[in-house]
């Protein structure tokens, strides 16, 4: 499964973690995806959608 949502674009993201003596590494935050079933042009489809996207309605969910 891709961690990216179909409808926004949101996806991994990049960056350091300091630690207490400031040295660096590499860490990463993941979006929350999830595979639905939700209405798509009229027809139900499996989409990866993240859980922002969900909870604002972005989203209908096929029944």
């Amino acid at each position: 499964m891709s961690k990216k949502c179909e409808i926004c674009g949101k996806e991994k993201k990049f960056g350091n973690t300091i630690s207490f003596s400031h040295k660096r590494g590499n860490r990463s935050w993941s979006p929350n995806i999830q595979r639905v079933r939700a209405v798509v042009n009229g027809s139900n489809k499996r989409i990866n959608v993240c859980t922002r996207c969900l909870r604002s309605g972005k989203v209908q969910r096929a029944n």
